[in-house]
This record gives structure tokens, sequence and C-alpha cells, in this order.
């Protein structure tokens, strides 16, 4: 088990019921494509193809970012807002949102990254969804997974669980979409290349 995996396994500690947090552990220890039998490497796999963490790591690293971004909404939801939230759906929905985009990218011989055969046919949504619902996952959380793209997926979050998984989702990936675009156009002025990668 990588270092990455560990870190997401520790957020695993906010997850009350235990049920659902040994679903969780043994989806994160042995994720695979239960289509094809393909065990998934999520240490090394990008959290996107172009527009954010499009590079080695970049998945773990949005899956954790998610998380922290998500467990701050619930804390401003409950204390400034005075809502309540299920935690132990938000905490899951994070940390499993994106897992299957792993075997949806394989990585060119330039450093980018191109769908794989698999994620020319199927999209990460599908996959995973599919997944949860097969190892029995309750249905607000494979809600939250689904509707995590809101407007731009198949669902809107109907769910306030849902919704917070959604927008720190959505906050993440512009951040770093920002930032990476930020840097390419630096490299770019100061070299006078277009950087294919950034790392």
């Amino acid at each position: 088990m990588g270092e990455g995996v560990k870190r997401l396994l520790a957020f695993l500690d906010y997850v009350k019921d235990e049920k659902l947090r040994n679903m969780v552990r043994d989806l994160l220890l042995d994720l695979r494509v239960s289509l094809t039998d393909t065990k998934v490497d999520l240490e090394r796999s990008p959290g996107g193809r172009s527009k954010h963490h499009a590079y080695e790591g970049g998945l773990i690293q949005h899956t954790e970012a998610v998380t922290r971004l998500a467990l701050f909404l619930c804390d401003l939801v409950e204390e400034v807002y005075g809502g309540q939230v299920d935690r132990d759906v938000v905490v899951v929905a994070a940390l499993l949102h994106d897992l299957m985009k792993a075997p949806t990218y394989e990585e060119r011989e330039d450093g980018t990254y191109s769908w794989s055969s698999l994620g020319e046919r199927l999209d990460h949504l599908s996959l995973i969804i599919a997944e949860l619902y097969s190892r029995g996952f309750p249905l607000d959380v494979i809600h939250a997974v689904a509707a995590h793209h809101a407007e731009h997926g198949p669902i809107m979050p109907k769910t306030l669980e849902a919704l917070i998984v959604h927008v720190a989702d959505m906050a993440d990936a512009r951040l770093n979409g920002g930032v990476l675009h930020a840097a390419r156009r630096l490299v770019a002025e100061a070299t006078g290349v277009e950087p294919t990668r950034l790392s």
C-alpha cells in the first residue's frame, strides 16, 4: 500500500458507521474494475487528462483535497447555517467520487494522458456507480457520487451531502486547473516553449 492510499484511509476515522468504513477500506485496498477484473493503480493515476490534476499522483491529491474541503464545508453548514449533515455520506462520497478515473486513462510516451480502451467506452462515473451498486453501498453515497458533476453529469445533487461533495470537487478542480494554467503560462513566457507536462 502506497503513501497516498494511506492518507486516504486516514479519513475513515471520520466515518462512524463501521460497516460503511470497512466497505470503503476494502474498496481502496483492492480497487478493481469488476467488468474486466483489472487492478487499479491509484498511486500513479492522474486526476484528469488535461484540465486539472493531469499529472502522476494527481488523483490521490485531488481526492485528499476534495475530502478536506468537504469536511470544512460540513463544519460551515453546521456551525454557520445550523444544518445537519451526514458526515459519513460526505466523507465516503468524497473519497470515492473519482476513483474509477484511474482505469480510464493511459499515459502517452510524451507524459500526457489519453483515454484507455476502457475509458473510450465507459466514463468514470458509470464505472464507480456500477461498482458501488454491486458492492451494496447505501443509496445516499451512490447519489452523492453520481451527482458530483451536477449540471455536467447524469443528475443534479438532491441532498445536502451531495451538494457538499459537488462544491468541494468543483472548488479543488478549479483551483488546481487555474494554478496549472498560470504555471504553464509562466513557463512558456520564461522559456518560449509551451510545456506539455508540468509535475
